[in-house]
């Protein structure tokens, strides 16, 4: 943009550079090996960046940039298995940090295929099931879909309704409705939840698992359009018309939605995570933005009003970066307790959402535009703040632990 006209002397506004902003040196004492991993996520994500905000703008998904997380070894998020390398759990939850700083997208992917569909073959598939797709999931050979929410079964995922009739053979036809699953179209599979039709079956009615191949016939993903978050990642509606599998396609370790639940307790540590990432982002931005701009012949940063913020914005991000390492640190003591987990989740995508809505205000017009990030960043907490359980969801199961009294209905 040209500066030579009266009234328009403003720089080049760089926004979107990490700070590494961490006042308690909460990150200062991390093992060598965890911020070798860290270092390693940074370079990845920054190297596809310009792909994924052409994703964002476009509303695309880039499937080749999930194939090279993979091929970076990103698709992990602390799960362990053999044929995986070791996170801990500081590290799995730095990976999930860093790819939400540059861009949420990419922590989708991340949350999606690594902490849903690889979390659940690992902890309840059958032993030729993880030889089949585990190192194809984690090197993204085959996009892997969790298939729980439905149209009518949003925060109400319990009462599923999605049915696979047993077959005398032992095979299985599914029939019912899935929605927002992400990678649900991505040419993969499809773990699908589903709730067993046998009468007099010890299982009749109880919530199983399967691996449902995207090409069966019957079976239709379809990207939803129109979306204002994550657009760099599709998510799908999904229908299953009479799909036939084998009595193989059955994960063994789910056998009821409690089985569900653990898997969903994991992942919502890497929300809370990616939420951190998120807030991390747009201060960094308001905070570049203040020192750079200049409004009534002083840089933002020198007015009062603008150094309150800071500091308040500042004081929330602390708060969550504290919240993060005490959880892996209980992860990493095997003493992490799953309402634990949904207080991170709640804590850390209501103040996300908080920092974001301060940055953008701080950034004025300039806040809007894509380029400088927080507008993006901002759009993209809101589907964080939503999937994997909502923030009413998070407070019933927190408010039932410590009361002692369930109020889900």
């Amino acid at each position: 943009m040209p500066t030579s006209f009266p009234g328009n002397q403003q720089p080049d506004y760089q926004l979107t550079d990490a700070q590494d902003i961490d006042y308690y040196d909460v990150f200062a004492d991390i093992p060598a090996a965890d911020r070798i991993i860290w270092q390693r996520t940074r370079q990845f994500a920054e190297a596809h960046v310009d792909t994924m905000r052409q994703g964002w703008n476009e509303h695309h998904y880039p499937l080749e940039v999930a194939r090279a997380m993979g091929q970076a070894g990103l698709i992990n998020d602390g799960v362990d298995h053999p044929d995986i390398e070791k996170f801990s759990p500081l590290a799995a939850g730095l990976v999930n940090m860093e790819l939400s700083r540059v861009d949420g997208s990419l922590g989708t992917i991340l949350a999606v295929q690594g902490g849903l569909a690889l979390r659940t073959i690992t902890m309840f598939g059958a032993e030729d099931q993880q030889a089949k797709y585990v190192r194809a999931i984690v090197d993204v050979e085959i996009p892997a879909a969790f298939g729980l929410t439905e149209p009518d079964h949003g925060s109400d995922s319990t009462g599923l309704s999605t049915t696979a009739t047993r077959q005398a053979d032992g095979s299985y036809v599914i029939r019912g409705s899935k929605r927002w699953i992400g990678n649900g179209s991505a040419g993969g599979i499809t773990i699908t939840f589903a709730r067993v039709d046998d009468e007099g079956a010890e299982d009749h009615g109880k919530v199983r698992g399967f691996i449902v191949p995207q090409d069966a016939e019957g079976y239709t993903g379809t990207p939803i359009r129109h979306k204002g978050s994550l657009r760099a990642i599709d998510q799908a509606n999904i229908f299953y018309d009479d799909v036939h599998v084998d009595v193989e396609a059955l994960i063994p370790g789910v056998k009821s939605f409690r089985n569900v639940s653990e898997v969903l307790y994991a992942t919502r540590i890497g929300v809370a995570w990616s939420a951190l990432g998120h807030a991390t982002a747009v201060f960094e931005s308001a905070l570049a933005y203040a020192t750079q701009r200049k409004q009534f012949g002083k840089y933002l940063a020198e007015h009062q009003m603008i150094q309150e913020r800071l500091t308040r914005m500042l004081s929330e991000l602390v708060s969550m970066q504290l919240y993060m390492v005490r959880i892996a640190q209980l992860e990493a003591a095997g003493t992490l307790q799953p309402t634990q987990a949904a207080l991170a989740k709640y804590n850390n995508t209501r103040v996300a959402r908080r920092i974001a809505a301060d940055a953008r205000d701080m950034l004025g017009g300039n806040g809007i535009l894509l380029e400088n990030g927080v507008i993006q960043h901002m759009a993209d907490i809101e589907g964080i703040h939503t999937y994997e359980g909502t923030e009413s969801v998070q407070a019933l199961l927190v408010g039932r632990d410590i009361t002692g009294y369930g109020a889900f209905a």
